[in-house]
């Protein structure tokens, strides 16, 4: 039988794994460093959870190239949530944020909802910009999907006969895109805007696909970019 002591301990190890599952939620991906800083847990505690977690199928490490040059020693190792993870991960921000949208949908008109999705999309792109505008044109997508790790999508490119491919492994608004796929729509616009070249999506995860993935087609090499006119004037 537990005693008071295995029941209270239980009971914080639970929240403190419902805390790691809802940064990985809004993050995308972190390390043992980061959430034991942005959590408070100390970092024995953090790993113990981090094992737990990778042990029942809900995070597993993930391969990101690091930004910056790279010191000694391995790179540290980074986590993000499986499909099982994000299937068992708590949904009241993803309900609240549906509501309002819908809300938002009945008193404004659906044409409300377009602008807020190309106003995030243009969010994005200000945060992804500049990591592409400094890259080489040939580096640029693998350039694009580092920041858009750093920004919660967790994304790699691949090579193939036709062009390249951008797979974005975590989608953070996945839930809300679901019911409202105006936020795909414009994320899509806005990867064709920072790559200043058409891309097609041709899968997503919230149509439940298993990964986001966006086409870049071959072509020329491209001229060096010029700061988004979207984010002259924005907040940093």
């Amino acid at each position: 039988m537990k005693n008071d002591h295995d029941v209270s301990a239980g009971t914080a190890d639970g929240r403190t794994r419902d805390r790691v599952v809802r940064r990985f939620l809004e993050g995308g991906s972190a390390t043992a460093a980061e959430l034991s800083r942005q959590l408070g847990v100390s970092p024995a505690g953090i790993r113990r959870h981090l094992d737990a977690m990778v042990s029942d199928g809900s995070i597993s490490p993930i391969e990101s190239r690091p930004h910056g040059p790279r010191g000694r020693g391995r790179p540290a190792r980074r986590y993000a949530l499986t499909e099982a993870g994000h299937q068992a991960g708590p949904s009241a921000y993803s309900d609240l944020a549906a509501g309002a949208l819908r809300f938002l949908a009945e008193v404004a008109g659906p044409s409300a909802i377009s602008e807020f999705a190309d106003s995030r999309a243009v969010d994005l792109e200000r945060r992804v910009r500049s990591a592409v505008v400094a890259a080489s044109p040939q580096e640029r997508p693998a350039a694009l999907a580092e920041a858009m790790t750093a920004a919660g999508y967790t994304a790699s490119v691949s090579e193939l006969p036709t062009g390249l491919q951008i797979c974005q492994h975590h989608c953070p608004v996945q839930f809300v895109a679901e019911r409202f796929p105006a936020l795909c729509d414009a994320e899509t616009a806005a990867l064709a805007r920072v790559l200043d070249t058409h891309v097609q999506r041709l899968a997503t995860i919230a149509h439940g696909d298993g990964v986001c993935t966006t086409h870049v087609p071959a072509g020329p090499p491209q001229e060096p970019l010029p700061p988004s006119p979207s984010s002259e004037g924005s907040a940093p």
